[in-house]
């Protein structure tokens, strides 16, 4: 990588439930796990989701026989962000280290993180347990409000509003900034100055627009999440440079995403759509954002370029910092 370049890469994006449906296959179906590689090289795990066997397998494909190190930031301990942990070959490799990052949860006590790794591989969910996982491990208790640098990247947290506590996390790295906002409820006053300070004048913030503003104003009231319109509200009073939607709800077909997509850009036109190998890097040029390409599922869709919704189609997008 390019000096003082950062590069993000998206491997799971949805939210609550892994999807297979054809007409969920565009954005992806993994849920969240996010990959950054810092300029120095120092490389960073955000969530555990479902995507994350997709990075294992990634890293075996090019890293060939070496050591791994990489930090674990977990956000929080529902199962869609901690669900890949027991698929990702790395952590079954002793030549590797890892260093996880949580919260004390008050359901589990001291230990927390701990504790629920070593849940994903108990009796008698998973035909193997953890002393099969032979990779390093070192675990770090943190909350809300903290801050540290690990080589050059310097690392925020804040409480967030969701059901059993989740934490929103900021990495300003040489090449820019990085706030990490999934699994939030706007509403309590407490957390929503907690997120405007952790997101302030970042250069990418990826926000958490599962829900339609309706249902979050109705039926989804309560239930720990957020809305297109809610980031972008977010998003202009912080002044990102760049709104990323994601935490896509299993029940949000393509097309509907696609809604949330056009409706925020017309109101804050520097937004995106997490998907599903997109990737964006950070440098003295700005914020370049390339959508992956994938081939279309049998059958693809009336009014499409190349297989894809016009509104998706666009890739390799740089935007200089304004």
């Amino acid at each position: 990588m390019a000096l003082n370049t950062a590069k993000l890469v998206f491997w799971g994006v949805r939210g609550s439930i892994p999807t297979l449906e054809r007409d969920t296959w565009r954005y992806g179906g993994n849920t969240p796990c996010l990959e950054l590689a810092a300029p120095d090289g120092t490389q960073f795990i955000l969530d555990c989701g479902t995507g994350l066997r997709m990075l294992g397998n990634q890293w075996l494909g090019t890293r060939g026989d070496g050591p791994t190190e990489a930090q674990v930031l977990v956000t929080h301990y529902h199962w869609d962000h901690i669900q890949g942990i027991p698929f990702f070959h790395p952590f079954f490799d002793a030549r590797n280290r890892f260093h996880f990052y949580s919260f004390r949860s008050k359901d589990l006590g001291p230990d927390s993180l701990r504790q629920v790794l070593e849940a994903q591989l108990a009796k008698p969910y998973f035909p193997v347990d953890v002393t099969m996982m032979t990779a390093q491990r070192e675990f770090h208790e943190i909350a809300g409000g903290q801050k540290w640098e690990i080589n050059g990247t310097k690392v925020a947290t804040a409480w967030l509003n969701h059901p059993q506590g989740c934490l929103g996390y900021r990495l300003d790295t040489a090449a820019g900034s990085i706030v990490y906002a999934t699994d939030n409820e706007p509403g309590v006053a407490e957390f929503d100055a907690n997120l405007r300070q952790l997101a302030g004048g970042a250069d990418v913030l990826i926000y958490d627009a599962q829900y339609s503003p309706e249902q979050i104003a109705g039926e989804r009231k309560g239930w720990g999440h957020s809305s297109w319109k809610e980031g972008v509200k977010v998003a202009r009073e912080v002044k990102a440079q760049n709104l990323v939607l994601f935490h896509h709800d299993p029940d949000s077909e393509d097309q509907k995403v696609d809604g949330f997509l056009s409706a925020a850009r017309q109101e804050f036109p520097a937004t995106w759509a997490a998907t599903e190998g997109m990737s964006i890097t950070l440098s003295a040029r700005g914020v370049d954002v390339a959508a992956r390409r994938r081939a279309p599922p049998p059958a693809a869709g009336h009014g499409a370029v190349n297989g894809l919704p016009a509104i998706a189609a666009a890739s390799d997008v740089t935007r200089p910092r304004r």
